[in-house]
């Protein structure tokens, strides 16, 4: 999957039917695991790193905050924005859709996990989205003596 989020064309992308409790855990692991900079907002919680699960990001409670620190960063990173109800405030729409143009020389991705057909709506065009595709649980299989996967 961060490979199709990295891929895509615009810098905002919605995750069409997804787990998004199990993505979030996925994408915990792969930052922890690789060093990556990926991060979590929500609405009770802020910004938040999935690489060191309990750092918050000062000051960013508020979805304005945080999409103004996504557009101010200078460095890579993917910031998964999950619970996102409308109606929102025009100013955080605003932000999105500057977000979804911005083209830089790093690569920053804002990913709308599990967002409502309406945002996506008031969005149009400037979100791409994917589907999230559930690879289908792989069977062992006996191979030269030895289980494979």
């Amino acid at each position: 999957m961060l490979e199709r989020i990295l891929a895509a064309p615009s810098a905002l992308v919605a995750l069409e039917e997804c787990d998004s409790a199990m993505l979030i855990r996925q994408f915990a692991t792969l930052s922890r695991q690789s060093g990556q900079s990926i991060y979590l907002w929500q609405p009770d919680a802020g910004l938040a790193s999935l690489r060191e699960a309990h750092v918050r990001m000062p000051g960013l409670q508020q979805l304005g905050g945080a999409l103004r620190y996504m557009l101010q960063s200078n460095h890579f990173g993917i910031y998964l924005l999950s619970g996102l109800t409308m109606p929102i405030a025009a100013a955080n729409l605003l932000l999105l859709r500057q977000l979804a143009r911005e083209s830089t020389a790093h690569v920053r991705r804002v990913v709308l996990v599990d967002a409502g057909l309406a945002l996506l709506g008031e969005l149009g065009e400037a979100v791409v989205r994917l589907r999230a595709e559930a690879k289908p649980p792989q069977r062992p299989r006996l191979r030269d003596g030895r289980w494979v996967f």
